[in-house]
């Protein structure tokens, strides 16, 4: 079954994002740690994907990820190339991140959110011996990325690579994804849960309020009161996530921009930070500051604005690498209200959730990238459905999740927080 809640929960990371980008807002850091749930997210997908599919699951992530990147890069590569920017063989990385690809100074900042692809696709890499590990000892492999951060933050590790960071930082939020694809999360009583979630809380505030960061409690700038911090979140808000939620798609246009912004959500992070970067001095120019509300207001907005139009130029580009029919703008709906759910993309529930079987996607193809499932949606039979010969199967297909900002010194993301000359701070999401 899919659920529209993670959708729902999904749209507003990425709208979080977008906005904390604009604005630098360190307290939506806290509200809502969106890269954390966007990674949790993201495991719950590719946990799915490898009990589907198994290792094959690999390949299939990266054919839905990559392309979209390679049209970035068709766009900005050559335009760094002719500011500055060496013709190297490390150019090559813009075809596969697995590290750093090299940036000119405006490029760098441009292009920072780059390193969530890199560290997406270590952790999908990853996945098939974390998969395997989680199975066969659940809590220990959990806890594992926590205790490396906890090493690293201590000063025990002081010289640790960053990609090694980002695993302690994230790679626990994508394990909890698999906790939640397996239904642990939700087979977790009240009794269990909500301590673990208040302790893990109160020891990430804790940390965060007695480590401050050079831009105060932002929680990109605390990275083991970020973790902790995130954990508690994820618990509480995928942990406990509603095994149905067709109360999204009540209204036409929330249900509408919910199944937009997951359809094309890796265009909206793949070209939002060019967006906030050349926009603050145009704002500026005209008499509008960035640090004030009417200018983050007319930023925000044109940052939007100009994401409609670059999703419409490019991001049916999504469409043909999770081959479905290409589509402007998706998730037009029918007449009625099980046609709105019919065509809007959405999140599988954890296993063993106890809700009546839903068809997703009947008569249109799989809503959903970065799942590696074929265009036409897979039809799953659930318990329910097997224990009864009469009951109708579900029609699955994933999602992902998306976002943040970097670094600013010749490659894509080597540090947490830049400032440019324009005034623009750019940092993760």
């Amino acid at each position: 079954m899919r659920n529209r809640y993670l959708d729902l929960l999904r749209s507003l990371a990425i709208v979080r994002v977008v906005v904390y980008h604009v604005t630098g807002w360190a307290a939506l850091t806290l509200i809502f740690p969106a890269m954390s749930v966007m990674f949790a997210l993201a495991g719950s997908l590719m946990a799915a994907s490898l009990d589907r599919t198994g290792p094959a699951a690999v390949l299939r992530r990266l054919r839905r990820l990559l392309p979209s990147l390679w049209v970035l890069a068709a766009v900005f590569v050559p335009a760094m190339l002719l500011t500055g920017l060496p013709l190297t063989p490390k150019v090559l990385l813009w075809l596969l991140p697995l590290s750093d690809p090299p940036a000119n100074g405006w490029g760098a900042v441009a292009l920072s959110v780059i390193w969530y692809l890199r560290d997406y696709l270590w952790f999908v890499l990853a996945s098939p011996l974390a998969r395997w590990l989680f199975r066969r000892a659940p809590l220990p492999t959990l806890l594992a990325p926590y205790a490396l951060l906890a090493v690293i933050e201590i000063g025990l590790l002081p010289a640790a690579p960053a990609v090694l960071r980002e695993f302690g930082l994230y790679f626990g939020a994508w394990l909890l994804g698999f906790a939640h694809h397996d239904g642990l999360l939700r087979r977790l009583g009240d009794r269990v849960l909500v301590p673990v979630a208040l302790a893990l809380g109160a020891a990430g505030l804790t940390w965060i309020f007695t480590h401050p960061g050079p831009r105060g409690y932002d929680l990109n700038d605390i990275h083991l009161g970020n973790a902790l911090w995130s954990a508690a979140f994820i618990l509480v808000t995928i942990g406990r996530a509603p095994a149905r939620a067709e109360w999204v798609d009540r209204n036409a246009v929330v249900g509408r921009v919910v199944t937009v912004l997951n359809r094309r959500a890796l265009t909206v992070y793949l070209w939002h930070m060019p967006f906030v970067v050349a926009l603050t001095p145009l704002v500026d120019v005209v008499g509008w500051s960035h640090r004030d509300p009417v200018g983050l207001a007319v930023r925000v907005v044109l940052v939007f604005a100009l994401l409609g139009v670059v999703t419409v130029l490019f991001g049916w580009i999504e469409d043909v690498a999770a081959r479905r029919a290409p589509e402007l703008l998706p998730g037009g709906f029918r007449a009625t209200p099980a046609g709105r759910a019919a065509a809007a993309p959405a999140s599988p529930a954890p296993a063993g959730a106890d809700a009546e079987p839903v068809a997703v996607g009947v008569g249109a193809t799989a809503p959903q990238f970065f799942d590696g499932a074929p265009a036409a949606a897979r039809s799953l039979t659930t318990p329910a459905a097997r224990r009864s010969p009469t009951a109708p199967a579900v029609t699955r297909s994933p999602t992902m999740p998306v976002s943040r900002g970097g670094p600013a010194r010749g490659r894509v993301p080597a540090q947490r927080g830049v400032r440019e000359a324009t005034g623009t701070e750019i940092s993760a999401g």
